[in-house]
């Protein structure tokens, strides 16, 4: 799209704003895909003690909760949800 004096945009379907991902169309698919990419990515990081025999089952499910689940969920509450990206998340 030209804008005059030679400068040019470029129309996006998708695009990150303050760390969400907004698609034009307005669902939540470019968001949920987004978060389950980092919610991998922390456990990923976490695979060390989570699968650590020395520390208890009780205390890793606390770390999978609180790093992986809250990194995924982050910013999820303002999301138009479908069904589709709850059991996707």
């Amino acid at each position: 799209m030209d804008i005059g004096d030679g400068a040019s945009l470029e129309l996006m379907n998708k695009f990150c704003y303050v760390g969400d991902m907004l698609s034009v169309n307005g669902d939540a698919d470019a968001a949920v895909e987004a978060r389950v990419h980092k919610g991998w990515n922390k456990f990923r990081q976490l695979v060390p003690p989570l699968t650590n025999k020395h520390v208890s089952l009780l205390m890793r499910g606390k770390l999978h909760t609180s790093c992986v689940h809250s990194c995924m969920l982050h910013d999820s509450e303002t999301w138009p949800v479908k069904k589709q990206n709850e059991l996707t998340l």
